[in-house]
């Protein structure tokens, strides 16, 4: 069984075109999350699964390995599942999808995210969250966040405030859902051929693709944010994050 982190990386963003080639610290943004991943002593392999000739050239120009996927894929995970297929990783090989907007990926994360894959194999596709403690993130709807039962299985993600405390005295802790997944090759294939998701489509959120079509998704809590770069002005943040990391 091996344990391949792909990243999957567009040029194209409406709130920052060309994203993934922003510098940071004199490095492409996408170079940072590489070598973060390459970082883990996990994992096999790292690659790169982009529709663009300018990132491709960009990882292979620093010596990582890049693969050209299709530009028409519906998500992230769409993208990854064609790069597991082009790389013909075995159907029990473990696939880590960090996104390639988040430069302080912690190493531990991937370790984090792959546990419940290799320690239970009932377990096809899993996800980190985050405690939130900046109280802005619980209602920006561009901090995801996630809930999840008692096993640990998600119950539903979204951009609203999950859960929402009916009385104002009730205490309670909210999750953030961190843009990290692990999958089996074998669950690839069969999320690349689920039909569109209606929640999927309606929050924007590719993951609830699975659960809208009845596939569980292990939840495990880290102590390791981990901030995406969403506009120009983040990278000035990110760094700052890296610093004291």
């Amino acid at each position: 069984m091996k344990i391949v982190v792909i990243i999957p990386s567009r040029y194209g963003s409406t709130r920052f075109e060309g994203k993934p080639l922003a510098r940071i610290f004199g490095k492409p943004m996408i170079q940072c999350v590489y070598e973060r991943a390459s970082i883990s002593d996990i994992v096999d392999q790292v690659v790169v699964a982009t529709d663009d000739e300018r990132i491709y050239g960009v990882v292979t120009g620093f010596g990582g390995k890049a693969i050209m996927t299709n530009a028409e894929n519906r998500s992230g995970t769409d993208r990854v599942a064609e790069a597991a297929e082009k790389l013909n990783l075995s159907a029990n090989d473990i696939i880590v999808n960090i996104q390639g907007d988040q430069p302080c990926i912690h190493p531990s994360c991937i370790q984090e995210v792959a546990a419940p894959l290799i320690e239970n194999p009932d377990i096809q596709m899993s996800t980190l969250a985050f405690k939130i403690i900046n109280p802005e993130e619980i209602t920006n709807p561009k901090d995801v966040k996630v809930i999840f039962d008692v096993s640990g299985n998600a119950l539903y993600f979204s951009r609203s405030a999950i859960p929402f405390g009916r009385d104002s005295s009730t205490v309670f802790d909210t999750y953030k859902h961190l843009g990290i997944y692990a999958y089996t090759r074998r669950f690839l294939d069969v999320f690349r051929s689920l039909p569109d998701g209606r929640l999927e489509n309606i929050e924007k959120l590719e993951q609830l693709r699975a659960l809208e079509y009845g596939h569980r998704i292990r939840v495990m809590v880290t102590d390791h944010d981990s901030p995406e770069v969403d506009i120009p002005e983040d990278i000035i943040r990110i760094s700052l994050e890296l610093i004291t990391n």
